[in-house]
């Protein structure tokens, strides 16, 4: 009984250490993306200004349509590559917060 209870002891405690581990990786993570996301958006906004005042001196109505289309592309291919970087800061997200728990899981379970 008395090995049990301090396996039991061991095992809380770990499980909380884990957890703390897991809450430092979580804050860490979330606070990459929220910075990502931030100078994302400050770019866009940047890049949205300056074609406008592209598009204020453009000389005309041909070159309003190049610089138009020239942002799209721009603006798109920028969106694509931000929700590509998003998802990886995500995936590195859910995996750093379990990680500390794998060996918790292997325990319980038996699995290897």
């Amino acid at each position: 009984m008395v090995k049990s209870l301090e396996d039991m002891q061991k095992f809380g405690k770990d499980n909380v250490e884990a957890t703390l581990k897991s809450f430092d990786a979580y804050a860490k993570n979330v606070q990459s993306i929220a910075q990502e996301v931030a100078d994302y958006s400050k770019k866009s906004v940047d890049d949205g200004t300056k074609t406008v005042e592209k598009l204020f001196g453009a000389k005309s109505f041909d070159n309003a349509i190049e610089i138009q289309n020239a942002y799209l592309k721009s603006a798109y291919e920028g969106f694509v590559s931000q929700a590509t970087k998003l998802g990886s800061l995500y995936a590195d997200l859910a995996r750093e917060t379990y990680k500390p728990f794998e060996s918790q899981v292997i325990k319980v379970t038996g699995a290897k």
